[in-house]
């Protein structure tokens, strides 16, 4: 058997891979789509891990830093990668894709996902954007490696390819903060599939059909996806951006892991979209626990000091904006919803923009300004 098999069978295994897919993943050699130089593998110096990673089910990251040199300890931003092959059929999925679409997809990266596309549908009807040069031009010849030729654009994938439009389907690889007017105008009737976020919380796919001009859909999934380059979250090492500068000391008596699980984060990055956190556990085997929370430009930060069976946590704040305040105004405000679950909300998108709704459109939240001292 072969590794391009036993990834089949992990997939099917895994209930991932159905009928109208299986074909392409099987078709299509994954390592025809992955460097010989990988984050976590080198081909030359040890084959059999490098085939290891690549066959598994799992992202592969490809590039770092945009493809800037890099100090060995520098910090290292993972920018470009072949995508989880089993997150990649989720998204397919969602994306209902049958035969005779035509398939725009927001992000070439390697060109593994433009190669399924490419199998299923035929390449002629399969669009590809890239906002790297050096990103496009290694997918390129990869997909011609593999015998696919897709129309593959150099551009920003926020404006989409309106040379080529109408497109059926418009798949998204990138996390996006808001679905872009052009989408919605190259793929009239029908439907887009988009991770989608804040900082404080990206964990989502948007899943938006288009009628007359609008788009309206859901949110599901867990996904994990790099950036939209031009409007990136914040990250880094909590070394880089913590000075041992002295903040406003508080306290608070809501247990700090409950802010961070995925249906409060959801809500709570609504409202605080330019905030993200970090929970640190302690090397002591303690329990004990710091949650850090860093605003995007750098400016301000708080920590949330977690201790097993307190009633109340030490709280610190600095910079211009109160950070842990924010969140835990969110925080409350989603428990006067009634803790409501990520699947009650939905998001429309139109020519004002877009807007995130509870239970029916007209119920709007959305962002708002931070709170400032």
């Amino acid at each position: 058997m072969t590794t391009q098999q036993r990834l089949v069978r992990s997939l099917v295994g895994k209930g991932a891979l159905s009928p109208e897919w299986r074909d392409a993943v099987a078709s299509v050699d994954r390592a025809l789509f992955i460097p010989e130089v990988i984050v976590g593998g080198d081909f030359a110096e040890d084959p059999e891990e490098w085939l290891r990673i690549v066959y598994a089910d799992r992202p592969v990251v490809t590039q770092v830093n945009d493809g800037n040199p890099t100090a060995d300890d520098a910090f290292r931003l993972p920018t470009s990668s072949s995508s989880m092959p089993s997150v990649m059929l989720e998204m397919l999925a969602l994306l209902d894709v049958r035969d005779g679409h035509r398939v725009l997809e927001i992000g070439t990266g390697t060109g593994y996902h433009a190669a399924w596309l490419s199998h299923r549908l035929g390449e002629t009807r399969v669009t590809s954007v890239e906002v790297d040069e050096q990103v496009l031009s290694l997918a390129e010849g990869n997909l011609k490696r593999a015998g696919f030729r897709p129309t593959t654009i150099l551009g920003d994938g926020r404006d989409g390819h309106r040379e080529g439009a109408p497109y059926d389907r418009i798949i998204c690889t990138c996390t996006m903060r808001d679905v872009p007017g052009a989408w919605l105008e190259q793929c009239p009737g029908g439907r887009i599939v988009t991770p989608w976020g804040s900082s404080f919380f990206s964990g989502s796919f948007a899943t938006l059909d288009v009628v007359d001009g609008k788009a309206q859909g859901t949110f599901s999934g867990s996904p994990a996806f790099m950036w939209d380059r031009a409007h990136r979250g914040g990250a880094g090492r909590i070394a880089d951006l913590y000075h041992e500068e002295e903040g406003v000391k508080g306290a608070t008596d809501i247990p700090p892991q409950n802010v961070v699980q995925d249906d409060p984060a959801f809500f709570i990055g609504l409202t605080v979209t330019d905030v993200w956190f970090r929970w640190c556990e302690a090397d002591d085997a303690s329990g004990e626990a710091t949650l850090w929370f860093f605003a995007d430009d750098g400016a301000s930060w708080a920590t949330v000091e977690y201790v097993p069976d307190s009633e109340t946590y030490e709280v610190e704040q600095y910079g211009s904006r109160a950070l842990w305040d924010d969140v835990r105004e969110a925080f409350l405000q989603w428990h006067d919803l009634g803790t409501p679950e990520r699947s009650r909300f939905g998001l429309s998108v139109d020519g004002k923009g877009q807007r995130v709704w509870m239970d029916d459109p007209h119920h709007v939240v959305g962002p708002r300004p931070g709170r400032r001292r």
